[in-house]
């Protein structure tokens, strides 16, 4: 009787737990759907401002809208292309400076690092990230620029502008304020992200498969090319998107440091803008019309920007996943 009223009470307790487990399972589901319900509701609503508020300029200018060069207030011809362009060259330049710069902090902390610094530089690292944009900004006019304009810019254009070709990005007054001092503090501002992500991808590959590649004689960089990176090349190139991301929607510190010149130059050293940047300057001035519908319309090139090109990241990790796949 004992063992039997033991076994009852402990299957009563049982059925207790598992009711309530799943009614807890129910909410976790039933939240979880409704977070993700809630960002695609957001997002849509974003895109749908965009597009009403863009359609006036898109509907006087059409689809050349993106591919002009005209933005005269007082004229009210407007144009995205100097924007556009502005973005996509400072972006890339701070990504061709910034990859290489993080994929060594991130080796040198996981791989070459001494144990009892790791912790303390990778604080360090990652506190650039902490910086507000704004001191980006404020450090770029009157700290680097100056310094830009006296010391690299001439020596840049005494060498690389003397060369054919690309000699021509190196040309120009050199007045500190442009595209490629916009290029380099975006390269200062996207590091830490994406330093931090790849010392994070690198830090999970499992020690015997280094280990072993070290044991057959393998190098650091060996190790690194052949290792480190196959394995983690999803988590690398997410970290770059992440700072890409970053880069292109940066406002302040470029709207600092670019010059918010409405014309496109073949020097890096000639001011330029971004759609950020522009939309800083004149968001607050503009009146409602076509002035204000560009601005939105701008706004929405920024975003099918950031679309297409995460798109086609997704789209390269898939290939390489694929190549992978049929050497194996």
């Amino acid at each position: 009787m004992i063992a039997s009223s033991s076994s009852q009470k402990s299957s009563i307790r049982n059925d207790k737990t598992s009711k309530v487990q799943r009614i807890q399972d129910g909410a976790f589901l039933v939240v979880s759907q409704l977070s993700a319900l809630v960002v695609l509701i957001v997002l849509l609503g974003i895109i749908i401002s965009l597009i009403i508020n863009a359609l006036p300029a898109l509907k006087e200018f059409g689809v050349g809208f993106f591919f002009s060069a005209d933005w005269d207030v007082n004229k009210q011809k407007f144009g995205g292309l100097i924007s556009i362009y502005g973005t996509l060259v400072s972006s890339f330049i701070a990504l061709i400076i910034a990859t290489p710069l993080s994929f060594g902090i991130a080796l040198f902390l996981t791989e070459i690092c001494p144990i009892r610094l790791r912790r303390p530089l990778g604080i360090a690292v990652e506190l650039l990230a902490a910086v507000p944009s704004i001191i980006y900004g404020m450090f770029g006019l009157f700290v680097f620029a100056p310094f830009f304009a006296e010391h690299i810019e001439p020596a840049l254009s005494s060498t690389l502008g003397k060369l054919p070709y690309i000699g021509v990005l190196f040309s120009g007054a050199p007045n500190g304020i442009g595209m490629l001092c916009a290029g380099l503090i975006l390269a200062l501002m996207i590091l830490p992200f994406i330093a931090a992500v790849m010392r994070d991808v690198f830090d999970i590959v499992p020690p015997v498969l280094k280990e072993s590649a070290y044991g057959l004689g393998c190098t650091t960089w060996e190790v690194a090319r052949h290792i480190i990176l196959p394995y983690t090349k999803a988590g690398v190139v997410g970290g770059i998107m992440l700072g890409l991301g970053r880069a292109l929607g940066e406002t302040m510190a470029v709207t600092f440091v670019i010059g918010n010149a409405q014309r496109i130059l073949p020097s890096l050293f000639a001011p330029g803008s971004s759609i950020a940047s522009t939309l800083a300057n004149q968001f607050g001035e503009a009146e409602p019309g076509l002035h204000f519908s560009s601005l939105f319309a701008l706004g929405l090139a920024l975003f099918v920007i950031t679309v297409t090109i995460l798109s086609l990241a997704k789209l390269m990790l898939k290939q390489m996943e694929k190549k992978q796949g049929t050497k194996s």
